[in-house]
This record gives C-alpha cells, sequence and structure tokens, in this order.
C-alpha cells in the first residue's frame, strides 16, 4: 500500500491482475519465482564480495559455471544440500532461530 496525498492506495488488484489472485497457483508460483531470484542476487552479490568469480565457486563445488549462473539468475532453486555448501563455499553462514514466544 502507498500513501498519495494521505490516501492509501490498495495495490492487490494490480498485482493481482499481474500474478493471479492471491493463493492462488498462479500466484504462489510468482512467489516461488521472486524469491529464487532474490536468493540468487543474495548470493551473487556475496560471491563478488568476497572476489570469487563463477568459474572459482562452480570449482569449489563441483559444478558448471552455467549452474551458478542459472541460480545466481533465478532460474533454478538448488537443492538445500546444494544451497548449503555454496553458503559455505562463500564464507557464510546459517542461523536457524527459534521465535521467542
Amino acid at each position: 500500500m502507498e500513501a498519495k496525498n494521505n490516501i492509501v492506495e490498495d495495490y492487490t488488484p494490480v498485482l493481482e491482475q499481474n500474478f493471479g489472485k492471491v493463493g492462488s497457483p498462479e500466484w504462489e508460483k510468482s512467489i516461488e519465482e521472486a524469491e529464487s531470484f532474490y536468493a540468487g542476487q543474495m548470493l551473487r552479490e556475496t560471491r563478488k564480495e568476497v572476489h570469487m568469480t563463477q568459474s572459482e565457486l562452480a570449482a569449489k563445488l563441483n559444478v558448471t559455471k552455467s549452474y551458478i549462473s542459472r541460480i545466481e539468475n533465478g532460474f533454478i532453486t538448488p537443492s538445500v544440500t546444494v544451497f548449503y555448501r555454496i553458503i559455505d563455499a562463500l564464507g557464510m553462514r546459517v542461523e536457524i532461530v527459534k521465535p521467542i514466544g
């Protein structure tokens, strides 16, 4: 929602027009694609921050450079195992925290 001249606008109809009704298979597919894209962007930015090429990361994981590129561009979502291997190779860690309350 966006406030313009103190008027709150609901963008849900616009989003639903482009991505299907909230909760529909089309909507859920769009959410999944967005999450893959953002995860890939995060991995790309981190890889660049540690000054590692796609080829170097691929070699550490014993996969192809093309595979790394497809992950970074959100075309594929790696398995949990591969995701953790990528995180480790980039010197990152995943922390799972149980919510309080």
